[in-house]
């Protein structure tokens, strides 16, 4: 059992963080559009984004500021405009953005962090950004955190958040994220915004290095359609408010902590693939038995992202040639005679065969009912074992509807 609750506050729940969203005019929808995260002192910053070639502004923005100082006081993310492929002056429209938001809120434009989504090669609406700045800061609040968790969302049918709490050196430490995500949704990283918030006093290596590793079993293990996004990013922010002893080193506190991440992380990870766009269900992928981990987590993200296995589930048909096929393509060695493929709880392939009967005929149509019935469950779980290496690792997706090709096909139209 976890060493930890869940709270309410989302990215607020940590002490002196401050939240809020508002709709701004960037979205033609009139939905709101502009969030910020705002924490009263400096805090330690970390970060993980796209690697896509084409990227956004803000993404750049973040990392060469990432670089210079790994610290910040604010986020600003705004929905509707991805500001990615627009050149020189989309660069200059996110710097005069981080200016801007740092005048309202007087502090230095280097305690600036950025983040857009919405459709590329598109840039800001600057006017309307300018104009809601004010706005946006005046609304900042302790209990803002579910406000900038849907002024983040663009077609994500519902808000993503969670917020826990831990003791660590005796003292609460409060850790919150939301996170935006619903098509374009493939590991490394997908087109989703995540920004995490904790009170706990850390190094900043040791940050760094506790949300790759979170962010490697989390949001690099969720695929939707497998396209990989330009505007990815995922910001954690520390502020040490919590008044805990430093974490500086690997220990049982540091274990805590990013433990506590990592389940952040997931939560929001599958959030945003039970979310994807047109999805019915969320599909998670378990396997075991590999070699290691990494190998472990690369055959469960070819299965989670198979459009023949995703095809299958929405139809629901318990197609477990598909499932044995794409982990046979993932780039893994094993023996295909130790394959073991589960579906719930039924064992549909065993030792690299498919399970006789008595009496095949009746016994398969049945077997084929339960497990086409079970398959229009909310959450469907498919477990793989390659043989008996102590390698394991999940992967989170969805189905693949008719809805999805018809959200995208008229996605700028």
């Amino acid at each position: 059992m976890a060493d930890w609750q869940e709270i309410s506050g989302a990215v607020t729940a940590p002490k002196g963080f401050k939240a809020a969203g508002i709709t701004a005019g960037l979205k033609p929808s009139g939905l709101p559009d502009l969030a910020l995260i705002y924490s009263e002192t400096e805090a330690i910053a970390a970060g993980v984004f796209t690697t896509s070639q084409v990227r956004a502004a803000c993404v750049d923005y973040c990392r060469q500021r990432l670089q210079h100082k790994a610290s910040a006081r604010a986020i600003l993310c705004n929905s509707g405009q991805a500001n990615a492929a627009t050149g020189e002056q989309g660069w200059l429209d996110a710097v005069k953005s981080a200016e801007l938001l740092a005048l309202s809120l007087n502090i230095s434009p280097e305690s600036v962090l950025l983040a857009s989504t919405g459709v590329i090669g598109q840039r800001i609406k600057m006017e309307p950004l300018a104009a809601g700045i004010p706005n946006l800061v005046a609304a900042l609040s302790e209990t803002g955190g579910e406000g900038a968790a849907r002024s983040i969302m663009t077609t994500d049918l519902v808000p993503k958040h969670l917020a826990l709490e831990t003791i660590i050196d005796g003292r609460p430490v409060r850790m919150g994220g939301i996170a935006k995500g619903s098509g374009m949704i493939h590991p490394n990283m997908a087109t989703m915004l995540s920004f995490v918030t904790c009170d706990a006093v850390v190094s900043t290596q040791l940050w760094q290095q506790m949300l790759t590793r979170a962010a490697n079993k989390s949001f690099n293990q969720v695929t939707v359609d497998g396209d990989t996004s330009t505007n990815d990013t995922l910001i954690a922010l520390a502020n040490g408010e919590s008044r805990t002893a430093a974490i500086t080193e690997k220990g049982r506190d540091a274990d805590k902590l990013e433990a506590m991440l990592t389940d952040i992380c997931q939560y929001l990870a599958k959030a945003i693939a039970r979310d994807g766009e047109g999805a019915t269900c969320l599909v998670e992928v378990q396997v075991n038995g590999a070699v290691d981990d990494e190998d472990a987590r690369l055959v469960a993200r070819t299965i989670a992202g198979s459009s023949l296995v995703k095809a299958a589930i929405f139809g629901r048909d318990p197609n477990w040639g598909r499932i044995a096929g794409a982990a046979g393509r993932a780039g893994v060695k094993f023996n295909q005679e130790d394959l073991q493929i589960k579906l719930g709880n039924f064992l549909l392939m065993d030792r690299g065969q498919p399970i006789a009967f008595e009496k095949p005929a009746a016994s398969n149509y049945l077997k084929q009912a339960a497990a086409g019935a079970y398959l229009k469950e909310d959450t469907v779980l498919i477990a793989v074992s390659l043989g008996n290496g102590s390698g394991s690792g999940s992967a989170w997706g969805c189905d693949l509807s008719y809805d999805y090709v018809k959200i995208n096909a008229e996605y700028t139209t």
